[in-house]
């Protein structure tokens, strides 16, 4: 546990080196004005005319101002489930796992060696032998310190597997991406039961983080579980994760995926409106649009959670503004971190945040991984994607953002409950912190883009 937590802090700033020597800045998108040049697009699509409630209406019209910014509609008749820490997430897979008939779709930023990662490599080759298409992607720089043997097994066995992005660029010659990482984590079971989060394929996230429990843990990371979050989606949104994964194998260039059908038809399973978006370099920024808009919307609550907080000027901006507007902004950052850089970086942005009215808690019952939002108690995210420049500039990151009321409630009811194991920074004990802690700060801003 502790060597992989120095690999992951080492490997943090050999990327921020690296990538400051060979990478040019990118610049995201101006957003300050999107959610007045989307007003009209949702007015003309819906509106109080079509004979709905107003909580209908009022949803409707999110959706159609979302479909607006991003460019991509939103597909309804979805089942979605909230999967809470590691534990309740790898049940869920491995359930799925071994109830598959045709095709696993597999892509993760870290697959260990461990006892997890053999679990899951035994169960992988099991399904593969039986006569399963299991198809793997996974990150060269996320799962570095596992040994080349561990993939080259799986790969005897019949399965699928491509590194992305090699750190060796020799792998990949005249295609060398080094700043460009695969963060999503995305499993796709028969192209009919999708699951996509935070929670990686290591032995970190299989111990509980104790959430709702009632006996609270000493802090310290060698002695507390990880907090993670992940859905697991049924219905006609599982194609877009199936979609986002065929997407990413066609990038690498390298052999084609077996010819077979990875899109069955997809009845609808539930009620959930969902919305799968994702990030890479080059893109169309959706994902960073659709939290952009959905804050200058918000006009009660923005609730966010996330371990790696490093935004870029407008997404300060747009939460300065929505609590100075009176929104109830509220968020949750790590108390213990696996990335000593990441988390003197995000406190740099505290005296700006609390000076506008921002609240911030620190988780003190887990290691924080988790990367979601709720917003107004009726738009809710969950993904890959961390709040920082990395995410929405240059990672492969998914999130699915669901629109219903009832799942946002699901969301504030979990918000709580990290509140509960988390430490409120005031204004007024922040500016007495220690002379070598904005040093610290400093140093690590300075780096932002490039963490």
């Amino acid at each position: 546990m502790l060597n992989a937590q120095l690999r992951d802090y080492f490997l943090r700033y050999v990327v921020a080196l690296l990538c400051i020597l060979t990478a040019a800045c990118s610049t995201l998108p101006d957003v300050s004005h999107l959610s007045e040049s989307v007003l009209q697009v949702a007015a003309t699509g819906n509106g109080q005319s079509n004979g709905q409630d107003g909580a209908a209406s009022r949803l409707d019209n999110m959706a159609a101002m979302e479909a607006a910014a991003t460019g991509s509609p939103l597909v309804k008749g979805n089942k979605v489930t909230l999967l809470f820490d590691g534990p309740e997430t790898l049940t869920a897979m491995i359930a799925a796992i071994r109830q598959a008939k045709s095709t696993i779709n597999f892509e993760t930023y870290i697959f260990d060696q461990d006892q997890l990662g053999l679990q899951f490599a035994d169960l992988l080759i099991e399904k593969q032998r039986s006569g399963v298409q299991v198809n793997i992607i996974y990150d060269s720089v996320g799962s570095i310190g596992t040994p080349s043997e561990f993939f080259e097994r799986m790969h005897a066995a019949g399965i699928r597997l491509i590194e992305f992005n090699p750190v060796n660029p020799l792998k990949r010659f005249g295609r060398w991406q080094w700043n460009h990482r695969d963060h999503r984590k995305i499993l796709v079971v028969d192209g009919k039961i999708g699951f996509t989060g935070g929670v990686n394929i290591s032995a970190a996230y299989a111990n509980s983080s104790l959430f709702r429990a009632s006996r609270r843990p000493n802090t310290g990371a060698s002695a507390i579980g990880w907090r993670d979050t992940h859905v697991q989606i049924e219905g006609p949104a599982v194609a877009s994760l199936q979609l986002l994964f065929m997407q990413t194998w066609g990038t690498q260039f390298t052999e084609d995926l077996p010819d077979l059908n990875y899109f069955p038809k997809l009845a609808e399973a539930g009620n959930k409106t969902v919305h799968v978006l994702s990030s890479q370099p080059d893109s169309d920024y959706s994902l960073y649009k659709a939290y952009i808009l959905a804050i200058q919307q918000a006009r009660k609550s923005i609730h966010i959670t996330t371990p790696y907080f490093t935004p870029d000027r407008q997404l300060v901006d747009a939460l300065v503004a929505a609590a100075k507007r009176g929104v109830d902004v509220t968020i949750i950052l790590p108390g213990v971190s696996d990335v000593g850089l990441m988390y003197h970086a995000g406190q740099s942005f505290y005296t700006q945040l609390l000076s506008a009215g921002v609240r911030i808690y620190q988780l003190q019952i887990a290691v924080l991984h988790a990367k979601t939002a709720v917003i107004d108690g009726s738009w809710s995210t969950v993904g890959s994607a961390n709040m920082d420049i990395r995410s929405f500039l240059h990672n492969y990151e998914a999130n699915v953002i669901v629109i219903d009321d009832q799942f946002g409630h699901q969301m504030e009811r979990a918000f709580r409950e990290d509140i509960r194991g988390s430490k409120q920074i005031t204004l007024e004990q922040w500016q007495h912190r220690p002379f070598s802690d904005r040093v610290k700060e400093w140093a690590a801003r300075s780096l932002g883009y490039w963490l």
